[in-house]
C-alpha cells in the first residue's frame, strides 16, 4: 500500500477533497483542520470527496468524512457527493451507512488542477485522541450497526479521557 496523502482545494465556494493511498490516523489532524476552514468559508456552496485514488482508509478518516457530510446538511442544507470506484473501499462505506449521507458515484470530477497537498499537522496525543473520540462517534450516529461496532472503543477513550482529566488535577 502506498503512503496516503490528502489533496485539496476549492474554486468558487466548491472545494475538493481527495485522499491518495493508505489514509490513516496520522493525517486526520489536516483532515479535521481543513474541514473547519471550509465550513468557515462564507463563500461555501458544495463539498466533493474523492476516493477513486485512495486504497484504504482507516475507521477515524472515514469518521471525519462522516462528520463532513452531517455538518454540510447541518449547516448548509447540502449532501456532499462522494466518489468512489474500489469494489473493496465501496464496501465498506455502504455497510457503515456511507450511501445514507453521501451521493455516491465512481465518476470523479476530471480536473484537479488547482489541488494541494494538505500539509501533516503536528497534534498532542490529547488532540489526537479526541480527534479519534469525536470521528467515531460520527461514525456511531450514522446507524444501529456502526453504534455496536464502535461503542467498546468510544466508552475505552472516553474513559481514558477522564482519566487523565482525574490525574492531571491529582494533587
Amino acid at each position: 500500500m502506498s503512503i496516503g496523502r490528502i489533496l485539496a482545494g476549492s474554486h468558487e465556494g466548491v472545494y475538493l477533497v481527495k485522499l491518495e493511498g493508505d489514509v490513516r490516523l496520522t493525517l486526520c489532524s489536516a483532515i479535521d483542520r481543513y474541514l473547519d476552514a471550509m465550513f468557515e468559508d462564507p463563500n461555501f456552496r458544495s463539498v466533493l470527496v474523492d476516493l477513486n485514488s485512495a486504497s484504504a482508509v482507516d475507521s477515524t478518516t472515514l469518521g471525519l468524512l462522516a462528520k463532513l457530510s452531517v455538518e454540510s446538511k447541518k449547516r448548509f442544507q447540502s449532501v456532499p457527493a462522494l466518489f468512489c470506484d474500489n469494489p473493496d473501499l465501496l464496501r465498506v462505506l455502504q455497510s457503515m451507512g456511507f450511501d445514507d449521507v453521501f451521493q455516491i458515484s465512481a465518476q470523479a470530477p476530471t480536473s484537479t488542477a488547482g489541488l494541494s497537498e494538505l500539509p501533516a499537522v503536528e497534534a498532542s496525543q490529547a488532540e489526537v485522541r479526541d480527534r479519534v473520540l469525536d470521528a467515531h462517534r460520527s461514525l456511531m450516529q450514522l446507524n444501529d450497526s456502526n453504534r455496536l461496532a464502535f461503542r467498546d472503543l468510544v466508552s475505552a477513550l472516553e474513559n481514558e479521557d477522564e482519566g487523565s482529566d482525574m490525574t492531571a488535577s491529582a494533587p
